[in-house]
C-alpha cells in the first residue's frame, strides 16, 4: 500500500475529510484574480471598459447619409433621392427597424413597384408574398441586417411588419406606422400623390428611388416631378444625395459618372 493511500485510510478512520482527496493543487484554476491583480476584464459593471456590443451601431458614411438621417428624425415625410449605392433603402429600413424597437411606431408598412428591370419573368406560384418576394429582396436584406430572420418572420406573423403591394395601398389610412416606399422612379405621378397621401397620424414615411434610372417608359416615372413640387413646403424635406455618397465598391461611383 502506497503512502498516499495509507493517509486516506487513515484519515477515514479517524472521521477526518481531507480535501487533498478530491482535488490536486496543480490542476486548480481560479475564475478570477484578485482585485489588485486585475489587468483584463472584470466582472463588475463599473470596472467594465470593453468596446464590444451586441447591436449595431447605425452611423453615417458620407454628408448625404448624415443630412438623410437627420431629415428622417426631424420629419414625418421624407423623399430620398440619388443613384445607386447611396444607402438609401438600407438606412430607411435601418430607421423604420429603429422607431419599431424604440415604440416609437406600431407597425412597419413596406411598399415597392412589382417592375421588372427589362425582362419578364412570368407568373410567379404562392400568395401575395411570395409573388412579392423576389421584387422585396432588398428590404429583405435591409431588415435581415438589423433583425435575424427568425424575428423578422415573426414580427410578420404578427402584423408589426407589412408587406402593401403598391396596387393594395389605395383607400388606406397609415396611422402609428413607419412606412418605406422603395424604387419610387418605377411609381407614376398618380401612383406617388396615392401613396404620399396614405400619411396617418403619428406616422413617417420615406420614399426612395434614383429618377435617373427608371424602369418605365420615358416621362412617365413622376418622382422627379413630384419631388420638386414639394421641395417647396417646408414640412416636408427632399434629400438629394449624389456621386460622393456612394459606399459601394469605388467602381460604381466611377461608373455612375460615366454611363
Amino acid at each position: 500500500m502506497t503512502k498516499r493511500a495509507a493517509m486516506k485510510r487513515q484519515s477515514r478512520e479517524n472521521g477526518i475529510l481531507d480535501s487533498r482527496e478530491f482535488m490536486e493543487e496543480s490542476k486548480v484554476r481560479r475564475l478570477h484574480a484578485p482585485h489588485n491583480e486585475r489587468s483584463g476584464w472584470s466582472p463588475h459593471s463599473s470596472n467594465d471598459d470593453r468596446e464590444q456590443g451586441y447591436l449595431k451601431t447605425l452611423k453615417p458614411k458620407s454628408e448625404g447619409q448624415t443630412e438623410m438621417m437627420a431629415a428622417i428624425d426631424a420629419h414625418n415625410l421624407v423623399m430620398a433621392l440619388g443613384p445607386a449605392g447611396t444607402g438609401k433603402t438600407y438606412l430607411a429600413v435601418a430607421k423604420a427597424v429603429e422607431a419599431l424597437e424604440a415604440g416609437k411606431v406600431g407597425r412597419i408598412v413596406l411598399s415597392r413597384p412589382a417592375v421588372e428591370a427589362g425582362e419578364s419573368i412570368g407568373f410567379l406560384p404562392g400568395d401575395m408574398e411570395d409573388k412579392l418576394a423576389p421584387y422585396l429582396r432588398p428590404l429583405y436584406d435591409a431588415l435581415s441586417d438589423r433583425l435575424s430572420m427568425k424575428r423578422v418572420k415573426a414580427l410578420m406573423a404578427e402584423g408589426l411588419i407589412e408587406i402593401a403591394p403598391i396596387g393594395y395601398m389605395r383607400g388606406r389610412t397609415l396611422n402609428n406606422a413607419f412606412i418605406v416606399v422603395d424604387e419610387a422612379q418605377n411609381c407614376t405621378y398618380v401612383q406617388l400623390k396615392m401613396l404620399l397621401t396614405r400619411l396617418g397620424w403619428h406616422s413617417t414615411m420615406v420614399v426612395t428611388g434614383d429618377p435617373q434610372q427608371s424602369d418605365l417608359l420615358p416621362g412617365i416615372s413622376g418622382l422627379a416631378d413630384i419631388s420638386a413640387r414639394l421641395e417647396a413646403i417646408d414640412e416636408i424635406a427632399v434629400v438629394r444625395l449624389a456621386e460622393r455618397d456612394i459606399v459601394r465598391h469605388p467602381l460604381v461611383a466611377s461608373m455612375i459618372g460615366v454611363i
